[in-house]
């Protein structure tokens, strides 16, 4: 199909005032009539040759016409001759190109959901419209996008204090960078190695106070999730899981989308967690007091969830000792409710030789020869004063020694969004972060999901509470962010995590400081946007313009901007706006075959890590 084709089937539908108001076309009616066969509209069609020729087969001499065809012509906002993207105006559930209307079988589909999305906004107090990469949606323009990127400024943090590495050797990494051009780069040589994948994106809210591009449009904020989602379930070992923070606003959504990524079968579980305790009184409807995490397996019928703690509350209830080695043992119920004659059979108090039958209609939940061996090894109680009828001693030794995870996790044992900002007001950070998640929280995650050197991945890092809790669990450790905060509170957080600061999780663990991480950076030109904003005549943008199309940063679609722009017309900040949208996104980011060339002058430490890393084994 091709924008003559539309432009054929409009001018077709011309022939029918009803189809127009104020020279819109109401292409729902239009719609609607095809797919109820309207004689009208058909016969007209069916005249057209160039349409027949696009819309109709024949089928044993019988013109038959692909209405779904014309449908999806027509619901084509803006058609790309080379675009991989369709339904481009309208969101739903579809299956093989159909809505939900009429169908059973669903996935979703959404505008540009075949797009990559950069998503890379780097100031909290900043907001823009995101810009997608390639204009024309073709993915022969991502190719350079995704290449693996040269991660510059390599620096070593460690109790011995900072130091310039030049080979990388397995240890924990912290990257400032685009997350999706950082999860590329990252691919290929972590490939099936992560165990557990925590993130907590931007919740698509506008009011959540994490303002990473927090005002996406619905399509928008699923694209961006996507982009990312596919690659990291490549990172994933085979029985690895994801877990993701989110609310009410796109839980649905994310559901659907990650039923598609991962595939239904993996899904887990959605958990709740009570992130708060106290109603929020200046709720416009009802109070929000919880927060989901969607759990996704790569191999669900490979994963085996950790059992949790037995708590000291759980084990009160053991509290008998016959000091015969076996230790302490509660009282439990003989008997069982599903009925079974091999179950109906005296028990006979050795104290006081009273037989005791189970009440009519229920039975023992052991066979008669079971009961003599009970007997026999005195695992039968009888009462304080041995008179009584028989019940059964468990023996704490002898339970599962752990708890199933539930799904629904209360303040009182994970604690909340209070909680956790007191842990990172603790540091006293000139920046506040508004919306970090507790360290028990992600204890519990990490319990549950990982062992001891495993590695942990989050690619939306924030204030480091991810990387600190696996520091201090013994877990592995890589995290990316790309918003300048990382330089003001994810780095010195770690800092101090390494020294020995006791909040959170420390005491739980014995924390008393260790470890150590390599904090680099994804290379860009990371000034140029900067550059941009901060300049203060339509001269200094001109002149810039010129420094980089030099350097082939510049669309090359674009010609002469400045000599399309008047100031008399459109504002400086306009002219800013649009100087950024015609940046070539491919070349703002440094590939890593580019790494030797001599424009960049990379430092021999910085060529030889990238060298390093992009090499032979991971080393974990």
């Amino acid at each position: 199909m091709n924008t003559k084709t539309l432009n054929e089937l409009e001018s077709l539908l011309l022939n029918f005032e009803s189809y127009w108001q104020d020279g819109v076309l109401n292409k729902m009616k239009v719609i609607e009539d095809l797919r109820n066969y309207n004689l009208q509209l058909i016969s007209k069609l069916l005249e057209n040759e160039y349409l027949v020729r696009n819309f109709v087969i024949n089928v044993n001499g019988n013109n038959v016409i692909k209405i779904e065809e014309i449908v999806n012509l027509l619901q084509l906002k803006n058609y790309w001759m080379n675009s991989f993207t369709r339904f481009q105006n309208k969101i739903g559930l579809t299956t093989e190109n159909k809505y939900l209307d009429y169908n059973s079988d669903v996935i979703l589909n959404f505008p540009y959901k075949d797009c990559v999305l950069e998503g890379g906004m780097t100031k909290e107090q900043q907001g823009k419209d995101e810009t997608f990469y390639n204009k024309v949606i073709a993915k022969e323009e991502l190719d350079v996008l995704l290449e693996p990127k040269v991660l510059s400024t390599p620096t070593k943090f460690s109790e011995n204090g900072e130091e310039i590495p030049s080979a990388y050797a397995g240890e924990n990494m912290l990257i400032k960078g685009n997350n999706l051009v950082a999860l590329h780069s990252l691919k290929d040589k972590f490939s099936s190695q992560v165990k557990l994948i925590y993130i907590d994106p931007p919740y698509n809210t506008g009011g959540d106070g994490f303002k990473y591009n927090d005002k996406f449009n619905h399509s928008t904020w699923l694209t961006f999730m996507k982009n990312r989602l596919e690659v990291a379930k490549d990172l994933l070992t085979e029985d690895g899981t994801i877990w993701i923070s989110i609310d009410d606003d796109e839980q649905a959504y994310l559901k659907v989308l990650c039923d598609e990524v991962f595939g239904r079968n993996n899904f887990v579980n959605n958990i709740i967690w009570e992130k708060r305790y106290s109603p929020t009184n200046d709720s416009k409807w009802l109070s929000d007091s919880h927060d989901f995490i969607l759990v996704y397996a790569k191999n669900k019928g490979l994963w085996k969830p950790n059992l949790l703690p037995r708590t000291d509350k759980q084990n009160k209830y053991y509290k008998h000792d016959d000091e015969d080695g076996r230790g302490k043992w509660r009282s439990d119920n003989v008997l069982v409710k599903s009925f079974s004659k091999s179950g109906v059979f005296p028990i006979k108090n050795p104290n006081t030789g009273i037989e005791y039958y189970p009440p009519e209609g229920s039975c023992y939940r052991f066979s008669k020869e079971t009961a003599g061996k009970l007997l026999s090894e005195n695992r039968l109680y009888f009462g304080k004063d041995g008179k009584g009828a028989p019940q059964l001693k468990r023996y704490l030794s002898e339970v599962k020694q752990g708890v199933t995870p539930m799904t629904i996790w209360f303040r009182d044992d994970v604690t909340d969004n209070q909680e956790a900002k007191k842990e990172i007001n603790q540091f006293k950070f000139s920046l506040k972060f508004d919306t970090p998640k507790p360290e028990k929280l992600i204890e519990r995650i990490l319990h549950i999901a990982t062992n001891k050197g495993d590695l942990v991945l989050d690619f939306f890092a924030g204030s480091g509470t991810t990387l600190a809790v696996a520091m201090k669990m013994n877990r592995k450790f890589i995290g990316v962010e790309q918003m300048d905060y990382v330089d003001e509170i994810t780095v010195p957080r770690l800092k101090k995590v390494i020294e020995g600061e006791q909040g959170g999780i420390s005491k739980d663990y014995n924390w008393s400081g260790k470890g150590s991480f390599i904090y680099s950076k994804i290379a860009s030109y990371e000034n140029v946007v900067s550059k941009i904003e901060s300049s203060n005549s339509l001269e200094e943008l001109k002149d810039l313009y010129e420094e980089l199309n030099n350097k082939y940063l510049i669309d090359y679609r674009v010609n002469d901007f400045f000599q399309q722009v008047n100031m008399d017309e459109i504002k400086l900040d306009e002219v800013r706006k649009l100087f950024i949208e015609i940046l070539d996104p491919n070349q703002l980011y440094i590939s890593y075959f580019e790494i030797l060339d001599n424009q960049y002058n990379f430092t021999d430490e910085t060529i030889s890590f990238n060298q390093s890393f992009y090499s032979g084994s991971s080393n974990l």
